[in-house]
Protein backbone atom coordinates (compact mmCIF):
# COMPACT_ATOMS: atom_id res chain seq x y z
CA UNK A 1 0.00 0.00 0.00
CA UNK A 2 1.30 3.45 -0.95
CA UNK A 3 0.89 6.48 1.29
CA UNK A 4 0.36 9.91 -0.17
CA UNK A 5 -0.06 13.52 0.88
CA UNK A 6 -3.72 14.15 1.75
CA UNK A 7 -3.30 17.62 3.25
CA UNK A 8 -0.80 20.32 4.10
CA UNK A 9 -0.57 23.58 5.97
CA UNK A 10 2.02 26.28 6.51
CA UNK A 11 2.55 29.13 8.90
CA UNK A 12 4.72 32.19 8.28
CA UNK A 13 4.74 34.59 11.26
CA UNK A 14 3.26 38.07 10.98
CA UNK A 15 6.46 40.01 11.66
CA UNK A 16 9.26 40.78 9.18
CA UNK A 17 12.70 42.21 9.86
CA UNK A 18 13.99 44.43 7.07
CA UNK A 19 17.61 43.53 6.42
CA UNK A 20 18.35 47.22 5.96
CA UNK A 21 17.49 47.69 9.66
CA UNK A 22 20.31 45.29 10.55
CA UNK A 23 22.75 47.17 8.36
CA UNK A 24 21.77 50.57 9.76
CA UNK A 25 22.11 49.36 13.35
CA UNK A 26 25.49 47.71 12.86
CA UNK A 27 26.94 50.01 10.21
CA UNK A 28 27.57 47.25 7.69
CA UNK A 29 25.93 45.89 4.53
CA UNK A 30 23.12 43.42 5.25
CA UNK A 31 21.54 42.83 1.84
CA UNK A 32 18.04 43.50 0.60
CA UNK A 33 14.65 42.12 1.46
CA UNK A 34 13.13 40.88 4.69
CA UNK A 35 13.06 37.78 6.88
CA UNK A 36 10.16 36.33 8.85
CA UNK A 37 10.35 36.65 12.63
CA UNK A 38 8.48 34.70 15.28
CA UNK A 39 6.89 37.07 17.77
CA UNK A 40 7.86 37.29 21.44
CA UNK A 41 4.99 34.95 22.32
CA UNK A 42 5.83 32.29 19.72
CA UNK A 43 8.18 29.32 19.78
CA UNK A 44 8.60 26.28 17.56
CA UNK A 45 5.70 24.51 19.28
CA UNK A 46 3.23 27.34 18.66
CA UNK A 47 4.44 27.71 15.06
CA UNK A 48 3.89 23.98 14.58
CA UNK A 49 0.37 24.18 16.00
CA UNK A 50 -0.59 26.92 13.55
CA UNK A 51 0.74 24.99 10.54
CA UNK A 52 -0.92 21.77 11.72
CA UNK A 53 -4.29 23.52 12.19
CA UNK A 54 -4.19 24.66 8.58
CA UNK A 55 -3.30 21.15 7.43
CA UNK A 56 -6.23 19.57 9.24
CA UNK A 57 -8.98 22.10 8.49
CA UNK A 58 -8.41 21.58 4.77
CA UNK A 59 -8.21 17.79 4.98
CA UNK A 60 -11.90 16.96 5.21
CA UNK A 61 -11.99 15.80 8.82
CA UNK A 62 -9.06 13.38 8.56
CA UNK A 63 -7.67 12.65 12.05
CA UNK A 64 -4.02 11.58 12.27
CA UNK A 65 -3.11 8.53 14.31
CA UNK A 66 0.50 9.71 14.68
CA UNK A 67 2.04 13.18 15.12
CA UNK A 68 5.77 13.57 14.42
CA UNK A 69 7.27 16.92 15.40
CA UNK A 70 10.66 17.97 14.06
CA UNK A 71 12.62 21.05 15.11
CA UNK A 72 16.26 21.95 15.81
CA UNK A 73 15.05 24.46 18.43
CA UNK A 74 12.63 22.65 20.79
CA UNK A 75 10.82 24.59 23.50
CA UNK A 76 11.51 21.71 25.90
CA UNK A 77 14.26 19.15 26.27
CA UNK A 78 13.58 15.97 28.24
CA UNK A 79 9.89 16.53 27.56
CA UNK A 80 7.95 15.73 24.41
CA UNK A 81 6.80 18.87 22.60
CA UNK A 82 4.54 16.99 20.18
CA UNK A 83 2.12 16.24 23.01
CA UNK A 84 1.29 19.95 23.33
CA UNK A 85 0.67 20.08 19.58
CA UNK A 86 -1.67 17.08 19.78
CA UNK A 87 -3.52 18.68 22.72
CA UNK A 88 -3.89 22.02 20.92
CA UNK A 89 -5.33 20.18 17.92
CA UNK A 90 -7.83 18.40 20.21
CA UNK A 91 -6.64 15.02 18.96
CA UNK A 92 -7.82 11.92 20.86
CA UNK A 93 -5.67 10.35 23.54
CA UNK A 94 -5.05 7.32 21.31
CA UNK A 95 -2.79 9.40 19.04
CA UNK A 96 0.95 8.78 19.29
CA UNK A 97 2.94 12.04 19.56
CA UNK A 98 6.72 11.98 19.14
CA UNK A 99 9.61 14.44 18.77
CA UNK A 100 12.47 14.30 16.27
CA UNK A 101 14.74 17.12 17.38
CA UNK A 102 18.32 18.27 16.93
CA UNK A 103 19.47 18.74 13.35
CA UNK A 104 17.61 20.09 10.34
CA UNK A 105 17.78 16.63 8.78
CA UNK A 106 15.34 15.39 11.40
CA UNK A 107 12.66 17.10 9.29
CA UNK A 108 13.33 14.61 6.49
CA UNK A 109 13.10 11.78 9.00
CA UNK A 110 9.71 13.09 10.15
CA UNK A 111 8.41 13.27 6.58
CA UNK A 112 9.64 9.83 5.63
CA UNK A 113 8.41 8.25 8.87
CA UNK A 114 4.99 9.85 8.48
CA UNK A 115 4.86 8.46 4.97
CA UNK A 116 5.53 4.98 6.32
CA UNK A 117 2.90 5.29 9.08
CA UNK A 118 0.49 6.80 6.57
CA UNK A 119 0.29 3.61 4.55
CA UNK A 120 -2.09 2.27 7.20
CA UNK A 121 -3.47 5.28 9.10
CA UNK A 122 -3.15 9.06 8.63
CA UNK A 123 0.07 10.52 10.04
CA UNK A 124 1.03 14.16 10.49
CA UNK A 125 4.58 15.45 10.11
CA UNK A 126 5.07 18.91 11.67
CA UNK A 127 8.27 20.79 10.79
CA UNK A 128 9.12 23.98 12.66
CA UNK A 129 12.16 26.19 13.06
CA UNK A 130 13.24 29.51 14.54
CA UNK A 131 16.58 30.70 13.20
CA UNK A 132 18.60 33.35 15.02
CA UNK A 133 22.37 33.56 14.60
CA UNK A 134 24.85 36.08 15.95
CA UNK A 135 24.24 39.77 15.35
CA UNK A 136 25.34 40.85 11.89
CA UNK A 137 26.01 37.30 10.74
CA UNK A 138 24.69 35.53 7.64
CA UNK A 139 22.49 33.24 9.73
CA UNK A 140 20.68 36.19 11.29
CA UNK A 141 19.95 38.08 8.08
CA UNK A 142 19.36 35.19 5.65
CA UNK A 143 17.34 32.84 7.85
CA UNK A 144 13.68 33.03 8.81
CA UNK A 145 11.08 31.47 11.08
CA UNK A 146 8.16 29.30 10.03
CA UNK A 147 6.50 25.91 10.05
CA UNK A 148 4.93 23.36 7.74
CA UNK A 149 2.69 20.37 8.36
CA UNK A 150 2.25 17.53 5.87
CA UNK A 151 -0.58 15.04 6.39
CA UNK A 152 -0.08 11.56 4.94
CA UNK A 153 -2.76 8.93 4.46
CA UNK A 154 -3.68 5.79 2.49
CA UNK A 155 -6.69 7.29 0.69
CA UNK A 156 -7.44 10.41 -1.34
CA UNK A 157 -3.83 11.45 -1.83
CA UNK A 158 -3.10 14.66 -3.73
CA UNK A 159 0.48 13.50 -4.39
CA UNK A 160 2.29 10.19 -4.08
CA UNK A 161 5.98 9.39 -3.70
CA UNK A 162 7.23 7.44 -6.72
CA UNK A 163 10.92 7.43 -5.86
CA UNK A 164 13.30 8.49 -3.12
CA UNK A 165 16.96 8.16 -2.22
CA UNK A 166 19.53 9.41 0.29
CA UNK A 167 23.28 10.04 0.43
CA UNK A 168 25.08 10.31 3.75
CA UNK A 169 28.59 11.28 4.78
CA UNK A 170 30.17 12.30 8.09
CA UNK A 171 31.57 15.82 7.88
CA UNK A 172 31.62 18.98 9.98
CA UNK A 173 29.62 21.76 8.34
CA UNK A 174 27.24 23.12 11.01
CA UNK A 175 27.12 22.27 14.70
CA UNK A 176 25.86 23.41 18.09
CA UNK A 177 26.58 21.66 21.37
CA UNK A 178 24.01 21.40 24.20
CA UNK A 179 23.64 24.68 26.06
CA UNK A 180 24.55 26.88 23.09
CA UNK A 181 21.99 29.04 21.29
CA UNK A 182 23.89 29.79 18.08
CA UNK A 183 25.32 27.42 15.49
CA UNK A 184 28.91 27.32 14.32
CA UNK A 185 29.73 26.99 10.61
CA UNK A 186 32.84 25.72 8.88
CA UNK A 187 34.33 27.55 5.90
CA UNK A 188 31.74 27.55 3.07
CA UNK A 189 33.95 26.16 0.33
CA UNK A 190 34.48 22.94 2.26
CA UNK A 191 30.74 22.42 2.72
CA UNK A 192 30.12 23.11 -0.94
CA UNK A 193 32.72 20.55 -1.99
CA UNK A 194 31.04 17.87 0.12
CA UNK A 195 27.37 18.70 -0.45
CA UNK A 196 27.35 19.00 -4.24
CA UNK A 197 28.36 15.40 -5.09
CA UNK A 198 26.08 14.04 -2.37
CA UNK A 199 23.16 16.02 -3.76
CA UNK A 200 23.77 14.84 -7.32
CA UNK A 201 24.07 11.21 -6.17
CA UNK A 202 20.82 11.27 -4.19
CA UNK A 203 18.94 13.10 -6.93
CA UNK A 204 20.12 10.68 -9.63
CA UNK A 205 19.16 7.66 -7.51
CA UNK A 206 15.70 9.11 -6.80
CA UNK A 207 15.12 9.73 -10.52
CA UNK A 208 16.20 6.17 -11.28
CA UNK A 209 13.87 4.78 -8.61
CA UNK A 210 10.99 6.77 -10.12
CA UNK A 211 11.91 5.80 -13.66
CA UNK A 212 11.96 9.37 -14.95
CA UNK A 213 14.51 11.85 -16.25
CA UNK A 214 15.44 15.23 -14.81
CA UNK A 215 13.95 17.01 -17.81
CA UNK A 216 10.53 15.46 -17.12
CA UNK A 217 10.14 17.18 -13.74
CA UNK A 218 7.53 19.95 -13.65
CA UNK A 219 8.57 21.40 -10.27
CA UNK A 220 11.93 21.14 -8.49
CA UNK A 221 12.70 22.19 -4.91
CA UNK A 222 16.26 22.47 -3.61
CA UNK A 223 16.54 23.35 0.07
CA UNK A 224 19.30 23.60 2.63
CA UNK A 225 21.02 25.98 5.04
CA UNK A 226 24.26 25.95 3.06
CA UNK A 227 23.35 28.71 0.60
CA UNK A 228 26.38 28.32 -1.67
CA UNK A 229 25.84 24.61 -2.11
CA UNK A 230 22.12 25.07 -2.73
CA UNK A 231 22.82 27.67 -5.42
CA UNK A 232 25.36 25.44 -7.18
CA UNK A 233 23.10 22.39 -7.02
CA UNK A 234 20.07 24.30 -8.34
CA UNK A 235 22.03 25.24 -11.43
CA UNK A 236 23.48 21.79 -12.10
CA UNK A 237 20.62 19.29 -11.86
CA UNK A 238 19.79 19.30 -15.57
CA UNK A 239 16.18 20.36 -14.97
CA UNK A 240 14.27 22.97 -16.94
CA UNK A 241 14.82 26.47 -15.57
CA UNK A 242 11.08 27.13 -15.38
CA UNK A 243 10.65 24.02 -13.21
CA UNK A 244 12.68 25.45 -10.33
CA UNK A 245 10.43 26.50 -7.45
CA UNK A 246 10.24 30.24 -6.77
CA UNK A 247 12.77 31.55 -4.30
CA UNK A 248 10.98 33.36 -1.46
CA UNK A 249 14.09 33.79 0.67
CA UNK A 250 14.21 37.55 0.00
CA UNK A 251 10.79 37.87 1.67
CA UNK A 252 10.70 35.27 4.45
CA UNK A 253 14.28 33.94 4.57
CA UNK A 254 15.54 30.37 4.75
CA UNK A 255 13.24 28.51 7.16
CA UNK A 256 15.73 25.80 8.10
CA UNK A 257 14.03 22.53 9.01
CA UNK A 258 10.68 23.87 7.77
CA UNK A 259 12.00 25.25 4.49
CA UNK A 260 11.47 22.20 2.26
CA UNK A 261 8.02 21.56 3.72
CA UNK A 262 6.90 25.14 3.07
CA UNK A 263 8.31 25.00 -0.46
CA UNK A 264 6.52 21.70 -1.13
CA UNK A 265 3.24 23.17 0.11
CA UNK A 266 3.80 26.17 -2.17
CA UNK A 267 4.21 23.86 -5.15
CA UNK A 268 1.17 21.73 -4.27
CA UNK A 269 -0.94 24.89 -4.12
CA UNK A 270 -0.03 25.68 -7.75
CA UNK A 271 0.36 22.22 -9.30
CA UNK A 272 -2.10 20.32 -11.49
CA UNK A 273 -2.77 16.55 -11.70
CA UNK A 274 -0.17 14.35 -13.34
CA UNK A 275 2.83 16.56 -12.65
CA UNK A 276 6.18 15.39 -11.26
CA UNK A 277 7.74 17.19 -8.29
CA UNK A 278 11.37 16.76 -7.27
CA UNK A 279 12.43 17.62 -3.72
CA UNK A 280 16.11 17.73 -2.76
CA UNK A 281 17.20 18.60 0.78
CA UNK A 282 20.83 19.27 1.76
CA UNK A 283 21.38 18.67 5.47
CA UNK A 284 24.29 16.54 6.76
CA UNK A 285 24.00 14.68 3.48
CA UNK A 286 21.28 14.77 0.86
CA UNK A 287 17.76 13.41 0.59
CA UNK A 288 15.74 13.35 -2.60
CA UNK A 289 12.15 12.41 -3.41
CA UNK A 290 10.07 12.36 -6.57
CA UNK A 291 6.32 12.87 -6.19
CA UNK A 292 3.53 12.62 -8.75
CA UNK A 293 0.33 14.62 -8.28
CA UNK A 294 -2.95 12.74 -8.64
CA UNK A 295 -6.46 13.38 -9.90
CA UNK A 296 -7.48 14.15 -6.29
CA UNK A 297 -5.25 17.24 -6.12
CA UNK A 298 -7.91 19.76 -7.28
CA UNK A 299 -10.36 18.47 -4.67
CA UNK A 300 -7.79 18.92 -1.91
CA UNK A 301 -6.90 22.39 -3.17
CA UNK A 302 -10.58 23.37 -3.29
CA UNK A 303 -11.21 22.04 0.22
CA UNK A 304 -8.27 24.04 1.59
CA UNK A 305 -9.47 27.21 -0.13
CA UNK A 306 -13.02 26.74 1.14
CA UNK A 307 -11.76 26.21 4.69
CA UNK A 308 -9.55 29.31 4.56
CA UNK A 309 -6.32 27.39 5.12
CA UNK A 310 -4.31 30.08 3.31
CA UNK A 311 -1.42 29.75 0.89
CA UNK A 312 2.31 30.29 1.19
CA UNK A 313 2.10 33.15 -1.28
CA UNK A 314 -0.54 35.04 0.72
CA UNK A 315 1.20 34.41 4.04
CA UNK A 316 4.53 35.61 2.69
CA UNK A 317 2.94 38.78 1.31
CA UNK A 318 0.96 39.56 4.47
CA UNK A 319 3.80 40.28 6.86
CA UNK A 320 4.52 43.55 8.66
CA UNK A 321 8.05 44.73 7.86
CA UNK A 322 8.64 47.53 10.39
CA UNK A 323 9.99 45.44 13.29
CA UNK A 324 12.78 47.43 15.00
CA UNK A 325 16.10 45.58 15.16
CA UNK A 326 16.39 46.24 18.90
CA UNK A 327 13.01 44.60 19.50
CA UNK A 328 14.09 41.60 17.44
CA UNK A 329 17.20 41.25 19.61
CA UNK A 330 15.07 41.55 22.74
CA UNK A 331 12.70 38.81 21.59
CA UNK A 332 15.70 36.60 20.84
CA UNK A 333 17.19 37.13 24.29
CA UNK A 334 20.28 38.93 22.95
CA UNK A 335 19.31 42.31 24.38
CA UNK A 336 18.19 42.53 27.98
CA UNK A 337 16.31 45.75 28.77
CA UNK A 338 15.06 46.46 32.27
CA UNK A 339 11.85 44.46 32.78
CA UNK A 340 8.61 46.10 33.90
CA UNK A 341 8.59 46.73 37.64
CA UNK A 342 5.78 44.33 38.23
CA UNK A 343 5.65 40.98 40.04
CA UNK A 344 6.82 38.08 37.87
CA UNK A 345 3.99 35.86 36.67
CA UNK A 346 3.51 32.56 38.50
CA UNK A 347 4.57 29.22 37.07
CA UNK A 348 1.52 27.25 35.84
CA UNK A 349 0.83 24.21 37.99
CA UNK A 350 1.08 20.79 36.35
CA UNK A 351 -2.04 19.30 38.04
CA UNK A 352 -4.17 22.36 37.22
CA UNK A 353 -3.00 22.43 33.60
CA UNK A 354 -3.75 18.72 33.21
CA UNK A 355 -7.25 19.01 34.69
CA UNK A 356 -8.11 21.86 32.31
CA UNK A 357 -6.37 20.41 29.24
CA UNK A 358 -9.44 20.57 26.97
CA UNK A 359 -9.86 24.28 27.75
CA UNK A 360 -6.24 25.35 28.09
CA UNK A 361 -4.86 23.62 25.01
CA UNK A 362 -7.81 22.80 22.75
CA UNK A 363 -9.85 25.92 23.62
CA UNK A 364 -13.01 23.88 24.12
CA UNK A 365 -16.14 25.63 25.38
CA UNK A 366 -19.38 24.08 26.62
CA UNK A 367 -22.84 24.56 25.12
CA UNK A 368 -25.96 23.93 27.14
CA UNK A 369 -27.90 21.04 25.61
CA UNK A 370 -31.10 22.42 27.13
CA UNK A 371 -31.10 26.05 25.91
CA UNK A 372 -28.08 26.30 23.59
CA UNK A 373 -26.16 28.92 25.61
CA UNK A 374 -22.38 28.77 25.01
CA UNK A 375 -19.94 29.15 27.92
CA UNK A 376 -16.29 30.22 27.95
CA UNK A 377 -14.59 28.86 30.00
CA UNK A 378 -16.69 25.68 30.05
CA UNK A 379 -18.96 25.24 33.05
CA UNK A 380 -21.20 22.57 34.53
CA UNK A 381 -24.06 24.97 35.33
CA UNK A 382 -25.73 26.96 32.56
CA UNK A 383 -25.65 30.70 33.23
CA UNK A 384 -28.81 31.18 31.19
CA UNK A 385 -31.25 28.42 32.20
CA UNK A 386 -29.32 27.03 35.22
CA UNK A 387 -29.39 23.45 33.93
CA UNK A 388 -26.75 21.28 35.63
CA UNK A 389 -24.44 18.88 33.79
CA UNK A 390 -26.32 19.24 30.52
CA UNK A 391 -23.36 20.43 28.51
CA UNK A 392 -21.75 19.43 25.23
CA UNK A 393 -18.15 20.35 24.29
CA UNK A 394 -17.49 22.77 21.42
CA UNK A 395 -14.01 23.61 20.15
CA UNK A 396 -13.71 27.34 19.43
CA UNK A 397 -10.08 27.49 18.33
CA UNK A 398 -11.18 27.61 14.68
CA UNK A 399 -14.18 29.91 15.21
CA UNK A 400 -13.85 33.58 14.29
CA UNK A 401 -15.22 36.47 16.32
CA UNK A 402 -15.62 40.22 16.63
CA UNK A 403 -14.07 42.68 19.08
CA UNK A 404 -16.87 43.89 21.36
CA UNK A 405 -14.61 46.23 23.35
CA UNK A 406 -10.89 46.64 24.08
CA UNK A 407 -8.26 48.37 26.16
CA UNK A 408 -4.58 49.19 25.66
CA UNK A 409 -2.66 48.50 28.89
CA UNK A 410 0.77 50.15 29.13
CA UNK A 411 1.42 49.00 32.70
CA UNK A 412 0.88 45.24 32.60
CA UNK A 413 3.86 42.86 32.39
CA UNK A 414 4.82 42.05 28.81
CA UNK A 415 7.95 41.38 26.76
CA UNK A 416 6.42 43.54 24.05
CA UNK A 417 4.30 46.29 25.61
CA UNK A 418 1.68 47.58 25.45
CA UNK A 419 -0.77 44.75 26.11
CA UNK A 420 -3.95 44.88 24.05
CA UNK A 421 -6.86 43.32 25.90
CA UNK A 422 -10.06 42.54 24.01
CA UNK A 423 -13.49 41.11 24.68
CA UNK A 424 -14.42 38.83 21.78
CA UNK A 425 -17.92 37.86 20.72
CA UNK A 426 -17.61 34.55 18.90
CA UNK A 427 -19.72 33.69 15.88
CA UNK A 428 -22.58 31.50 17.06
CA UNK A 429 -22.42 32.73 20.65
CA UNK A 430 -19.96 33.00 23.49
CA UNK A 431 -17.94 35.92 24.82
CA UNK A 432 -14.41 35.86 26.18
CA UNK A 433 -11.82 38.34 27.43
CA UNK A 434 -8.28 37.66 26.22
CA UNK A 435 -5.09 39.25 24.95
CA UNK A 436 -4.65 40.31 21.33
CA UNK A 437 -1.39 39.77 19.46
CA UNK A 438 0.15 40.58 16.07
CA UNK A 439 -1.64 43.92 15.94
CA UNK A 440 -0.92 47.63 15.91
CA UNK A 441 -2.63 48.98 19.07
CA UNK A 442 -3.68 52.08 17.16
CA UNK A 443 -5.52 49.94 14.59
CA UNK A 444 -7.77 48.05 17.02
CA UNK A 445 -11.39 49.11 17.04
CA UNK A 446 -14.77 47.78 18.02
CA UNK A 447 -15.96 45.50 15.25
CA UNK A 448 -12.50 44.23 14.28
CA UNK A 449 -12.74 40.66 13.06
CA UNK A 450 -10.42 38.26 14.89
CA UNK A 451 -9.40 34.61 14.97
CA UNK A 452 -7.67 32.59 17.65
CA UNK A 453 -4.00 31.65 17.70
CA UNK A 454 -2.02 29.35 20.02
CA UNK A 455 0.70 31.28 21.85
CA UNK A 456 3.05 31.19 24.84
CA UNK A 457 1.78 33.61 27.47
CA UNK A 458 5.01 33.55 29.47
CA UNK A 459 7.76 31.28 30.76
CA UNK A 460 8.54 31.05 34.48
CA UNK A 461 11.11 28.73 36.06
CA UNK A 462 11.49 26.90 32.78
CA UNK A 463 7.77 26.16 32.42
CA UNK A 464 5.97 27.49 29.33
CA UNK A 465 2.43 28.70 29.86
CA UNK A 466 0.60 28.07 26.59
CA UNK A 467 -2.87 29.41 25.85
CA UNK A 468 -4.89 31.14 23.13
CA UNK A 469 -4.89 34.77 22.04
CA UNK A 470 -6.91 36.69 19.49
CA UNK A 471 -5.31 38.16 16.38
CA UNK A 472 -6.73 40.10 13.43
CA UNK A 473 -8.48 37.77 10.99
CA UNK A 474 -6.46 36.99 7.88
CA UNK A 475 -6.79 39.83 5.40
CA UNK A 476 -7.95 42.38 7.99
CA UNK A 477 -4.50 43.63 9.08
Amino acid sequence: MTAGIVGWGTYVPYWRLDRKAIGLALGQPAGRGTRSVASYDEDTTTLGVEAARRALIGAGGVTPEVVLFSTPDPAYLDKTNATAIAAALALPGSVGAYDLVGSSRSAVAALRSAGVFGRINPALAVLSDIRTGLSGGAEEREAGDGAAAILWGPDGAAAEVVGHAAATDEFLDRWRVPGETDSHMWEERFGEDVYVPLAHAAFADALKAAGVGAGELDHVIVSGLHTRAVKVVRGGLGVRAEALAPDRSTVIGNLGAADAGVALADVLERAVPGQLIGVLVLADGADAAILRTTEDLPAVQAARNAAGAGTVETQAAAGRADLPYTRFLTWRGQLHPEPPRRPDPDRPGAPTSHRSEAWKYAFTASRCLHCGFRHLPPTRVCLNCHAIDEMGPERLADVSGTVATFTVDRLAFSLSPPVVGVVVDFDGGGRYRCEMTDVDPAAVEIGTRVEMTFRRLWTTNGVHNYFWKAKPAEGSN
